[in-house]
């Protein structure tokens, strides 16, 4: 039976640089491929780096050519991908905060953020989530960011019969101790694994916190990375549990 390997890609982006954030994150899955990662997770809006002022200007559409490099390599790497990018939708005035999902047969899929945080609205729409994803038999649910700050949004996804709950996210040093402790709050109260992808970096104003994090069905910390900067967290799941550990890109 395959061992399902989940990364958490946590990464220093520049602001609005799609070119320089795109080889940065073809050497993550570079990494991570050469890991045996089956689904590998990027922050809230990894492509463009958190900048809700360029948001407009650097939307793109469902099926951006932009993302050709990458969905070749999740494709080669037989590895399911999440980046994300602000959305242009004809059914909004304003971008939404996407996840795009870069599936190892070619498809891609989109989960589009359902909650935004105060002032966000000014910017962005808000989405309506998106389907479970699969990694060998596991069942898992995503979210951005804000939407971990409501806890029906946690507990919908175990309802649905998420086994793990992978969150995209930009939590600053300030907000880290509250938004990591409410993340393993739902590993505990659901019996649901979470994995947290957080920016390595600055971005948008805010000084990403870093720190990465798994929290197996128990609320245990698995494994996280230790500060900010371009790190990689693998955590698999043996037939005696979930083990993890932080690695580089080299």
């Amino acid at each position: 039976m395959s061992v399902p390997i989940l990364a958490a890609a946590q990464c220093a982006v520049r602001a609005g640089d799609i070119d320089a954030n795109l080889a940065l994150h073809q050497q993550f899955m570079q990494r991570a491929q050469a890991l045996g990662v089956g689904l590998l997770v990027f922050p809230e809006l990894s492509l463009t780096g958190y900048e809700p002022t360029l948001a407009d200007a650097l939307a793109q559409d469902a099926h951006c050519a932009l993302l050709a490099p990458l969905r070749a390599l999740a494709q080669q790497a037989s590895m399911t991908t999440v980046v994300g990018l602000p959305l242009r939708s004809p059914d909004h005035d304003k971008p939404l905060i996407a996840a795009f999902i870069l599936h190892p047969d070619g498809s891609l899929g989109i989960y589009t953020k359902q909650h935004l945080h105060p002032g966000e609205d000014r910017y962005f729409s808000a989405g309506n989530g998106g389907d479970l994803l699969w990694l060998c038999d596991l069942p898992i649910a995503l979210s951005v960011c804000a939407d971990f700050s409501q806890p029906q949004h946690a507990q919908h996804a175990a309802a649905r019969g998420a086994q793990v709950y992978a969150a995209s996210v930009l939590i600053g040093e300030t907000g880290y101790t509250h938004d990591s402790a409410l993340l393993q709050s739902y590993a505990e109260r659901h019996g649901m694994a979470v994995l947290m992808a957080n920016h390595g970096g600055p971005t948008g104003g805010w000084a990403a916190a870093g720190r990465s994090a798994f929290w197996d069905e128990r609320g245990r910390n698995v494994a996280a990375t230790r500060g900010i900067g371009d790190r990689l967290l693998v955590v698999s799941r043996e037939l005696d549990g979930w083990s993890g550990s932080e690695t580089s890109l080299d």
